[in-house]
């Protein structure tokens, strides 16, 4: 098995309306899909991944804790402070994780923890200067 990269993230809401309108300013772009309120997508960064929103009505059963999905950001500070001003509370503030290397995350208004990072290997690739192998 190989993995190739991230398809789609998927977070969950009990209230879709109100998680949808937070998302669509938090992302600056209204969602691609939605599908009977129940289901609704953005796609968002340099590469378009999907950014998916469930009702939690339909969420499957996950033990444990789940993941932190980070999404790249040129300034980790500015975003972890829009995100704060948007209602989001905080998580993890912003920490040096090494050279090139800084997260940050936040708890959605939803229950749900989004992660920002500034990371110089995401650049590389980006500039088409980093290794796949």
């Amino acid at each position: 098995m190989m993995l190739r990269g991230l398809t789609t993230v998927t977070f969950f809401a009990d209230d879709m309306a109100a998680a949808t309108a937070w998302y669509t300013k938090v992302f600056g772009i209204e969602p691609y899909f939605n599908k009977e309120n129940a289901y609704i997508e953005w796609r968002v960064g340099d590469y378009q991944h999907e950014f998916g929103l469930l009702d939690s009505r339909f969420a499957p059963h996950t033990p444990g804790r789940g993941a932190v999905i980070y999404w790249a950001v040129d300034d980790v500070e500015a975003a972890y402070r829009r995100l704060l001003e948007l209602g989001a509370q905080p998580h993890e503030k912003p920490t040096e994780r090494g050279p090139g290397y800084v997260t940050a995350s936040v708890y959605d208004p939803f229950g749900n923890i989004l992660g920002v990072m500034f990371n110089q290997h995401y650049l590389d690739v980006c500039a088409g200067n980093g290794s796949t192998a």
